[in-house]
């Protein structure tokens, strides 16, 4: 989320992120509104506190007042009198304790009435901040329409033959993949890897992490659910209705990963790094799980889209100071096109709009391969720079704060893919195509055994039936 303090201090700056945005800047107002409710209940309370300090002083004094009056009473060698004296003085002292007493009862009591309120004021502030997306870059491209992505550059040659067979089909013929049970065992999307296809699946997967090892990261394997609280601090509230799936049994709510960012950005939560430990490279590899609520329609045949596929991510951590993070963003960006390169696979970069950035980015680049049977450009890498915007809600602080820093720093944080495993086997698939199967890419033939080519294993329908017509002459 962003520092409520840009509410204070740079409200233009706030407004015109939402422009670009498309969001409403009136946010700006509610924001500042909501601050100064909970900043006024605060001041309030710290009233209160200073008023119950002053009357917890009082009260040690008169208990000072009446131990002294009470030894004074005692001594014998003091006339009755005098005695008398000291005796009242002491009820009079115990009178007015009797008043102190009751004062700070009335306090304490009122403390706690705006205690509460200053936690409703802040929940309600901070739940309405989070609404609010990163504060956009000022290189990404102002437009809402991600038909407008701008294209930074397109590498390699393009198949562009008439005829080639899809990915959804290829997956058949060289069956690779059952969807048809897996529809009925898991439901809609649902699917089986097979023989070749899970051999090509798991050569990926070794190739990406022996890919991203030489390069400094530390693999990591994530779980593949997290806790209610704790995904609610890395994932935006609309993934919980249109991505999440809850797991439900267990002895508290829990979350399927969408992603692995999601539990490696979980996993530094409420640290202080050092400055000496940064930058940090992670890679995650696990499973990822995605409802793909609206995506109706939208390549959801064979297994581009699916609600189950492997996937490994890249996730770096940096300073928040000079240009660390944005220099790491486009180290991540090469790394994902140095593997798609050694794959082969013909691809072009784009920088996303802003009307199509997610909440916690300040700029995302896709990488989109191409698709010759459609004769497209499909998304397989998106590559975000977060900066600051999860680690403040998680609490991971940079370094120590510095005698002149009113505020404490947070790291940067960013992620990027590397393959979405399924999606990169389509996308292999059609652009490695031959009249009899498919040839592996040479990349991956030490991972898959020495094998160079998937030989279909079923005939095409269009072979089929022109055989049929040959023997009914």
């Amino acid at each position: 989320m962003l520092d409520v303090n840009l509410f204070r201090a740079e409200k233009d700056r706030v407004r015109e992120s939402l422009r670009r945005r498309y969001a409403s800047v009136d946010l700006v107002d509610k924001i500042t509104r909501l601050d100064e409710e909970w900043c006024q209940r605060q001041f309030d309370l710290d009233a209160l506190n200073n008023e119950l300090n002053n009357i917890n002083n009082r009260l040690i004094m008169l208990r000072l007042d009446a131990t002294e009056v009470i030894n004074s009473a005692n001594d014998v060698t003091r006339q009755n009198e005098e005695n008398e004296k000291e005796v009242q003085a002491a009820k009079r002292s115990e009178l007015d304790a009797t008043e102190v007493i009751n004062s700070a009862i009335d306090v304490k009591r009122r403390k706690e009435e705006k205690e509460k309120e200053v936690e409703a004021a802040k929940s309600l502030l901070y739940s309405t901040l989070e609404t609010i997306g990163n504060l956009v870059h000022d290189s990404v491209p102002v437009s809402d329409d991600e038909a407008k992505n701008a294209v930074i550059r397109t590498v390699g040659v393009r198949r562009m033959e008439k005829g080639l067979k899809s990915h959804v089909d290829l997956v058949t013929l060289l069956d690779i993949v059952n969807l048809e049970k897996g529809s009925d065992v898991a439901g809609s999307r649902g699917y089986y890897l097979k023989g070749d296809g899970v051999l090509l699946n798991r050569a990926l997967i070794n190739f990406g992490l022996a890919s991203l090892t030489s390069r400094g990261y530390t693999l990591m394997q994530t779980p593949f659910f997290m806790r209610n609280a704790i995904m609610g601090k890395c994932a935006q509230l609309t993934q919980f209705d249109e991505e999440l799936y809850k797991v439900t049994g267990m002895e508290d709510e829990k979350y399927l990963i969408a992603t692995a960012e999601q539990p490696l950005c979980a996993y530094q939560f409420g640290e202080r790094i050092d400055p000496t430990d940064l930058p940090i490279r992670y890679a995650g590899f696990s499973t990822c799980f995605r409802k793909e609520v609206g995506s109706h329609g939208r390549d959801t045949l064979g297994i581009f889209r699916v609600h189950q596929f492997e996937k490994i991510e890249q996730f770096c951590i940096t300073s928040p100071n000079d240009n660390d993070s944005w220099d790491m963003h486009e180290e991540m960006l090469k790394n994902s096109e140095d593997f798609y390169k050694e794959l082969g696979l013909p691809y072009q970069v784009v920088a996303v709009v802003s009307g199509a950035l997610n909440d916690a980015a300040a700029k995302k680049y896709d990488l989109e391969a191409w698709f010759p049977a459609s004769e497209t450009y499909r998304e397989l890498v998106s590559c975000s720079n977060c900066t600051d915007y999860q680690s403040r809600k998680l609490g991971t602080v940079f370094g120590q704060k510095k005698d002149n820093e009113q505020e404490e720093q947070f790291v940067h944080m960013l992620n990027s893919t590397l393959t979405a495993t399924e999606r990169t086997i389509c996308c292999i698939l059609e652009n490695y195509q031959r009249e009899d199967g498919v040839e592996i890419p040479k990349v991956l033939v030490p991972f898959m055994g020495g094998k160079t080519f998937i030989p279909f294993k079923k005939v095409p329908i269009k072979e089929t039936k022109s055989a049929s017509k040959k023997k009914s002459k």
